[in-house]
C-alpha cells in the first residue's frame, strides 16, 4: 500500500513543502487538509473521499476551500470531512463563514467515531494529543500492515499515545524543531528530534518518517540525524510527494 506525502510543513507553506497533508489514494483517504490539498486532485481515483482533521489549525484545514477545483469534472458518490464536533464548527463557523468564502463547500461534515471502516478490511482509530487546542493522532491497521498519523503534540516517551501507536510499520509523527528549541516546543505544543526518536524506540515502530518541518529550515541537511540514529536508526525526514510503500 502507498502512502503519500503531499505536505510536509507546519504554519506556512515555504518554496520546498506546503502544509500537512497525506494521502492513500488508493483507498480515497486523506488526513489533514493543508495547503497541500491540492496536489490531491491529481492522485483522486476513488468515488468516494474520506478527509480526517487533526484539528482546526488553519495550517491543517486551509486546503478544504480548495475542494471545488480538487473535485472538478470528477463523479463523486461521496466526499466526507471527519473531526470532532467542535472543530468541524469552528472550520464551518469561521472558515467557511459567508464573509471568508461567499458559498458552501462541495461535502459533508461528520463528527468521527472511534472505529471507522477502512476498504481491505482496515480500521481508523484515533487518539487525544496534547496541543493547544486539543489535537488528535491517527491509527490505522489492517491485517497484515499498520500506521500512524501523529501530529502537533509535544513528544516525550512517556506520553499516553505512546501505547496507541506501539508497533506500527509506519510511524508519520511531526518534529518541527531540532534539539536546540526545546522551550519553544513545549510552548507551541510542537516536538524536538531527540524526544521524537524516542518515541519511536519506545513504541517499537518499523520505521519513522519526520514531517511538519520547520518551515524556515533551509535545507534538510541542517538536521544532523545521527544522535537521533542512536535511538532509533530507521529514520528519515519526509519531503513533498515522497511516496510510501507499507
Amino acid at each position: 500500500m502507498k502512502l503519500l506525502l503531499l505536505g510536509t510543513t507546519g504554519y506556512h507553506p515555504n518554496d520546498r513543502r506546503q502544509t500537512a497533508c497525506m494521502m492513500l489514494p488508493e483507498l480515497g483517504i486523506v488526513l489533514d487538509a493543508g495547503s497541500a490539498m491540492f496536489r490531491v486532485r491529481e492522485h483522486l481515483v476513488t468515488d468516494t473521499l474520506d478527509i480526517f482533521l487533526t484539528h482546526a489549525h488553519l495550517d491543517h484545514v486551509v486546503g478544504l476551500t480548495y475542494m471545488f477545483d480538487v473535485l472538478y469534472g470528477r463523479e463523486m458518490e461521496r466526499v466526507t470531512v471527519h473531526g470532532e464536533q467542535t472543530k468541524l464548527d469552528t472550520v464551518r463557523q469561521h472558515l467557511f463563514s459567508e464573509l471568508m468564502f461567499p458559498v458552501d463547500p462541495p461535502f459533508e461534515m461528520q463528527a468521527i467515531t472511534q472505529k471507522f471502516k477502512l476498504p481491505g478490511g482496515g480500521t481508523l482509530t484515533h487518539f487525544p494529543l496534547r496541543h493547544p487546542g486539543g489535537s488528535l493522532g491517527f491509527r490505522l491497521d489492517w491485517p497484515d500492515r499498520s500506521l500512524a498519523y501523529v501530529t502537533d503534540t509535544t513528544a516525550v516517551k512517556t506520553a499516553d499515545y505512546v501505547e496507541k501507536i506501539r508497533g506500527v510499520d509506519l510511524l508519520i509523527h511531526e518534529c518541527y524543531f531540532d534539539d536546540d528549541m526545546p522551550e519553544q516546543a513545549e510552548l507551541t505544543g510542537h516536538s524536538c528530534l531527540t524526544p521524537v526518536a524516542e518515541v519511536a524506540a519506545a513504541a517499537e515502530v518499523g520505521r519513522l518518517v519526520l514531517v511538519h518541518i520547520n518551515p524556515l529550515l533551509d535545507r534538510d541537511e541542517e538536521w544532523d540525524l545521527t544522535p537521533a540514529r542512536k535511538i532509533f536508526p530507521k529514520i528519515e525526514i519526509g519531503v513533498d510527494r515522497m511516496e510510501l510503500e507499507f
